[in-house]
């Protein structure tokens, strides 16, 4: 069964086509990856599909009545509600069914037709559960505190917040802009789980080549305005991939040799060609045009050198942090070497970022000292991103910083020239930094931090946003730094092959030095505790029977609707008593009352009994569940 259908996307931004004439489609079951270069337009694409965008031409048809469910790549959610509201505030089937059910038990005049009409779409909805599956949802995914409100939470929060309420709706489609952006380790490998486990057809942008390897089944790539598609994982796209451009690096050396051929005849005298087919002619001509295929990729050049750096890095001594009862690091201690790469993992929250600001003297420490060698120049690249820049160019980012860029004593550029190593080329220089994507400031941070020449790199997540191009140019560079690096990354394949050891913050100011990249670290992790690993196999193995338990089999808990009901008995069982003890106050002769009186409230009284004796039943059915 076909989900989507895309049939002649063509989209432009001013002079400049992102893609043209775009035509694929989704079948039940398929789970694709869309891969290209920064600013080549996966953003825009997914955006028209998940129809919040248009296109210039061309159409997108989903099947009829398909759920789809979209996480933007920064998703938006509403700041003043909380995070419970603002999942319950989602469009989705469920939270809909939510809100009319409330609405008609909230009603007085509500018959008794419409709160049997809205308890069957509850049932057909799965609705009941939904507020007990949204708390394990977002327990998984580390939102433990529904009650925060949204304009507490992090950049990293907002999108487990955003996925959370997506998953629950159990779309038939998902529409993913890079979900592994800002998430931990931990968080990734679970959705890389979820996903692959689930029937759910996936059409996601991401740059995290583990997670595209290990999930997708297809692969399509945007390239000069046209799109390839491979049925197979990463690694297939990436084998197939080179194939097809030795196959068309062989294909232009074909026709640029018979051009070559062709362009003798086309010169020798009008009188030689007189008699000749038209044909002739017009072929050379499309043979001049095939041969202007350029098959070079323009790529980011690093090559920027770092500065001398002497024998004493800098050492930790006993430095200690803390933030109230939060400790970020207890009594550390440690000396940095020439040449070494490091990496940190560590779930979000427990003070990565921190770590890295109080050893660049960001963040002072509670105690303890860092002593800095007096050759160490840092390059910092903030998660955070470049610093607002509002009014300035591309090109009045760098002239800030310096009019001469020193790469060494015999090489200098200007920034207009340096620029252009990150794809700047002039006339992107003069766009505004609030208008570029997030790739294109990603290589802008870049290329402010290295154009200082440092020798001491700390990246915070550095990954996020850059295209898969650029960070294997970027890997390459780091492998071949001279001086120190410390990377902060959720991206797995980045670690790998980069960092030569771990520092492992598993909370509590405990940091585990680990050494090997991180699929050791896996690797030792799983060979360490191979009865958990067991132990949690099981359990998601009957976690995923239970979801595919018929929905007509209600769990022996309490549900969405009884626990409502629990809490209204609670407060019906007070006042019916409070007023039999009324009633037992007038039949006591300690209140004033007539005799009809007496005989309706001895009618009554016996109406009380028989309620009570049904609610505090019931009450104690739920209370057994609760």
């Amino acid at each position: 069964m076909i989900y989507l259908q895309v049939e002649n996307l063509t989209k432009s931004v001013g002079d400049r086509i992102l893609f043209a004439d775009v035509t694929f489609g989704v079948n039940e079951g398929d789970k694709i990856g869309i891969i290209a270069k920064n600013g080549t337009g996966k953003t825009t694409m997914l955006g028209i599909i998940a129809g919040h965008d248009e296109p210039d031409s061309g159409t997108v048809t989903f099947h009829n009545d398909i759920r789809v469910g979209y996480l933007a790549q920064t998703p938006y959610l509403d700041p003043s509600l909380s995070v419970a509201r603002a999942c319950m505030n989602a469009d989705t089937e469920a939270t809909r069914t939510i809100a009319a059910y409330e609405e008609i038990i909230g009603r007085h005049d509500a018959s008794s037709a419409e709160l049997d009409a809205a308890m069957q779409a509850m049932d057909a909805a799965g609705a009941w559960d939904y507020e007990e599956r949204l708390r394990q949802m977002l327990s998984r995914l580390g939102i433990t505190d529904l009650s925060q409100p949204v304009s507490q939470l992090s950049g990293g929060q907002r999108k487990r917040v955003a996925l959370a309420r997506i998953l629950l709706d159990e779309p038939q489609m998902l529409i993913l802009d890079e979900p592994t952006n800002h998430l931990d380790i931990d968080v990734i490998e679970w959705l890389e789980g979820y996903l692959r486990r689930s029937r759910v057809s996936l059409l996601m942008v991401t740059h995290d080549r583990y997670f595209l390897d290990r999930v997708c089944n297809r692969i399509i790539e945007i390239d000069r305005e046209s799109i390839y598609t491979y049925d197979g994982n990463f690694n297939y796209y990436l084998r197939r991939r080179q194939e097809r451009i030795e196959a068309m690096a062989a294909e232009l050396a074909k026709v640029r040799n018979t051009l070559r051929k062709e362009q003798e005849w086309m010169n020798r005298q009008p009188q030689a060609r007189a008699g000749k087919a038209k044909y002739r002619i017009d072929a050379f001509h499309d043979l001049k045009e095939r041969s202007r295929v350029n098959l070079n990729e323009r790529q980011v050049n690093l090559g920027v050198e770092s500065t001398y750096i002497g024998s004493k890095i800098f050492e930790a001594e006993h430095v200690c942090k803390s933030f109230g009862d939060k400790k970020i690091l207890d009594d550390f201690s440690y000396i940095f070497a020439r040449r070494e790469k490091l990496g940190i993992i560590g779930s979000n929250g427990v003070g990565k970022s921190t770590f890295i600001k109080l050893l660049q003297g960001i963040l002072p420490a509670d105690s303890g000292e860092w002593n800095v060698g007096e050759t160490v120049r840092f390059g910092y690249y903030s998660q955070d991103g470049l610093a607002p820049c509002p009014g300035k160019k591309v090109i009045d980012v760098i002239t800030d910083i310096a009019e001469d860029v020193v790469v060494n004593d015999k090489l200098h550029y200007s920034p207009m020239q340096f620029l252009q190593h990150f794809l700047f080329t002039p006339a992107d220089q003069q766009k505004y930094v609030d208008n570029l994507s997030g790739g294109e400031r990603c290589r802008l941070h870049l290329a402010s931090v290295l154009m200082r020449s440092p020798n001491f790199l700390i990246l915070d997540e550095p990954t996020n946003d850059l295209d898969i191009v650029t960070l294997g140019i970027l890997e390459e560079y780091l492998v071949n730094f001279s001086g120190c690096v410390i990377v902060i990354s959720h991206d797995r394949y980045f670690l790998d092959n980069i960092v030569d050891h771990l520092f492992v913050m598993q909370g509590n100011g405990v940091i585990k030095d680990f050494p090997g990249n991180y699929s050791d670290y896996r690797a030792w992790i799983e060979e360490n505790t191979g009865g958990d690993c067991d132990a949690k196999k099981n359990n998601s193995a009957t976690q995923e029977k239970q979801k595919q338990k018929p929905k007509t089999e209600k769990p022996n808990k309490m549900t969405f609707a009884e626990r409502r009901e629990f809490e209204s008995l609670e407060k019906e069982i007070e006042a019916l008593t409070e007023e039999k003890q009324q009633l037992d106050r007038l039949f006591a002769g300690e209140t004033d009352g007539k005799v009809s009186d007496i005989a309706d409230a001895s009618a009554r009284y016996s109406a009380i009994i028989n309620e009570l004796d049904e609610k505090e039943l019931r009450w104690l059915e739920l209370s057994e569940k609760q």
